[in-house]
């Protein structure tokens, strides 16, 4: 059975940056897309962006130019790395791995002065 363990969410202040980390385990990882979401309080959880087993991303419009998303098949590990960050950005972050249909257990990540 596939597990997603996600890494990296914190607080941070306007305009920092943060790396979340998404270890995949229990499946293949390199023959399965992976994809960031987000569920911020009293919100529907939208997408943020993927990565195809290729290694060709796409962000959603809302973090485009500011988060990028990244995979290391060595490590099994999927990342987003965050920059430019806005009190919207608020919001617990999970990893989900298309192949699988699994979810990771979400990081919080707080932005705010």
């Amino acid at each position: 059975q596939v597990q997603l363990v996600e890494s990296g969410g914190g607080s941070v202040q306007p305009g920092g940056s943060l790396t979340l980390s998404c270890v995949h385990s229990g499946g293949n990882f390199e023959i399965t897309g992976m994809a960031w979401y987000r569920q911020a309080p009293g919100k529907q959880r939208e997408w943020v962006g993927g990565i195809t087993v290729g290694g060709t991303t796409k962000t959603a419009d809302s973090v485009q130019g500011r988060f990028s998303i990244s995979r290391d098949n060595a490590k099994n590990t999927v990342y987003l790395q965050m920059n430019m960050l806005k009190p919207e950005d608020t919001a617990v972050y999970f990893c989900y791995a298309d192949r699988d249909r699994s979810w990771g257990q979400g990081t919080q990540i707080t932005v705010s002065l």
